[in-house]
């Protein structure tokens, strides 16, 4: 699908995001583990969430689709799920695949988990390492490097483990691998990554605790299923921030966000570029800190963007590229190497495009440097497949001359499929 984008002036008014995909996919595999019923109230929708939704139903977790976005699940109590039938199919989902390795390492059956082929490319044994050290036995493509990967489930021991890396995704696989073993888990955390994992099983009674940059999981001890309802997806907001920011004569309203301390890097970021961007009405609601968003059009500056700050704006990076084409001075971006191993390499995409839509930048190893502000002009440019980048190039289109045009598009309902009607309101309102 190919999709053209046309100038816009600012948007007034109230923008409604849909569920957090992080928290949605932790609401599922956290719950399928409690005792009793988990109901979900505001289930993401993104196609990465129904993968997730599928593979736990393949092994044997009953799922029911109450009403739009209201999900409920039966608990297995920690390890009464079944062998599958089949291969799961994590689709384009690295959560799904790398937290489900982490479930079914402890299991007592054999499965095999796959993807499409952009998740096939992407780097697993940083999961499959630590799960080894546990007693599992997972083996696959390059040393278990890639998928499909087979797993034979193990009665697994309890690890001490330094995180190589700040990742989410690999530190929950760990800890819901030391929810199934004997013993006491300890990771340590030296660069503090989104702790959606923690909270959630904290909220629902695990025995989980943290101290400072230890996270300590007490294993085989079960807890019992509560209601969770998902706050609005942060990541998903920023499109609309960003775009807010930049076009004329904006001024936005973003309500129940949540702003969970490791997911809000990018809104820190803006805001030391100078974005006009408040937070009030602020509030918890099942252990997760949420709140109501509101944005204007800003003269932005240049920043530095240093490398510790990466984990915790690492989705909003092609989006901050966005932000330095039309701010004031040089911006930085340094020590997000890890962005070349995402749904594509993001780097390069941000390089690529950019450079087609007009904009001198240089492209580092581990990021880019841009000095703006530049004029962006309308032009032929790809998702490479990666939701991300597809709708980074849909709010640059926003505020670019004449017409944008974005081959393969339809790549955005992998985390956002409400993206388009959102902007076409944007576009009609314009």
């Amino acid at each position: 699908m190919k999709t053209r984008i046309q100038r816009s002036r600012g948007f007034k008014g109230e923008i409604r995001i849909p569920a957090d995909k992080s928290i949605s996919h932790r609401a599922a595999i956290i719950g399928s583990l409690a005792s009793g019923m988990t109901e979900i109230k505001n289930f993401s929708s993104a196609a990465d969430c129904l993968a997730t939704l599928n593979c736990l139903q393949m092994i044997g977790v009953e799922v029911k689709k109450n009403k739009e976005n209201e999900v409920s699940l039966i608990g297995k109590s920690l390890f009464g799920y079944r062998e599958p039938e089949n291969t799961l199919d994590a689709q384009n989902s690295g959560t799904t695949a790398r937290l489900l390795l982490g479930l079914l390492s402890g299991q007592s059956f054999f499965s095999v988990i796959n993807g499409d082929s952009s998740l096939q490319t992407r780097p697993m044994k940083r999961v499959v390492d630590p799960l080894r050290k546990m007693g599992a036995r997972i083996e696959g493509r390059n040393d278990a490097y890639h998928l499909p990967l087979a797993i034979k489930g193990q009665s697994l021991k309890r690890i001490k483990f330094k995180l190589p890396l700040p990742s989410a995704q690999l530190k929950s696989a760990v800890i819901l691998a030391g929810l199934l073993s004997e013993g006491e888990t300890e990771i340590n955390e030296p660069v503090p990554s989104r702790d959606h994992t923690e909270r959630m099983l904290d909220y629902l009674g695990a025995e989980i605790k943290k101290d400072k940059k230890v996270i300590r999981v007490q294993g085989k001890n079960k807890f019992k299923a509560k209601k969770i309802i998902v706050s609005g997806d942060f990541s998903s907001a920023c499109f609309f921030v960003a775009a807010a920011l930049l076009a004329e004569d904006s001024e936005i309203i973003i309500p129940d966000i949540g702003i969970n301390p490791t997911r809000i890097g990018f809104l820190k970021a803006a805001e030391r570029m100078g974005g006009n961007i408040k937070v009030h009405e602020k509030k918890e609601r099942c252990n997760e800190p949420l709140a109501t968003l509101s944005v204007s059009s800003s003269d932005l500056k240049g920043i530095k963007i240093k490398p510790e700050e990466i984990p915790v704006l690492i989705d909003e990076i092609p989006l901050i590229a966005l932000l330095a084409t039309q701010a004031n001075g040089v911006t930085e971006v340094h020590g997000a190497s890890e962005l070349r191993v995402k749904e594509s390499d993001r780097i390069r995409a941000i390089v690529v495009n950019f450079r087609r839509m007009g904009v001198d930048l240089e492209e580092k190893e581990d990021g880019f440097i841009i000095e703006g502000p530049q004029r962006l002009k309308g032009a032929s440019v790809e998702s490479f497949g990666d939701h991300r980048i597809a709708m980074t190039m849909a709010i640059a289109g926003l505020v670019a001359d004449g017409e944008t045009e974005i081959k393969d598009f339809d790549c955005f309902g992998i985390s956002f499929p409400d993206f388009y009607s959102l902007l076409g309101r944007w576009q009609k309102d314009g």
